[in-house]
């Protein structure tokens, strides 16, 4: 992680995970960058990375704990249920190539 700021080091984890990392909603992929949860994300994983790679359970945990606001506040649901298994995935593959 060669980055000269925690501040810039977060923008550009949340700028991969933003490209690489999407939502699905009916067979549509909304990327979380477009969904404006990226950076919140990476706020939450930059902290993990200073002990390695975290772990696919310690990921999986973190995205159970956040809730997404549904149809206007209507519902919230975790953004584990919201990302699938192969986007999950590619999440921890963009932490192990970040944290390179």
């Amino acid at each position: 992680m060669p980055y000269s700021t925690s501040s810039e080091t977060i923008e550009k984890l949340a700028a991969e995970i933003g490209d690489n990392v999407y939502i699905d909603v009916a067979k549509w992929h909304l990327y979380l960058r477009e969904a404006h949860l990226h950076t919140i994300l990476a706020e939450q994983l930059y902290p993990m990375l200073s002990q390695g790679v975290p772990s696919s359970d310690r990921v999986k945990s973190l995205l159970q704990s956040m809730t997404v606001s549904l149809g206007g506040g209507k519902r919230e649901l975790p953004l584990a249920d919201l990302i699938p298994d192969a986007a999950q995935r590619q999440l921890l593959q963009v932490l192990e190539d970040f944290h390179e």
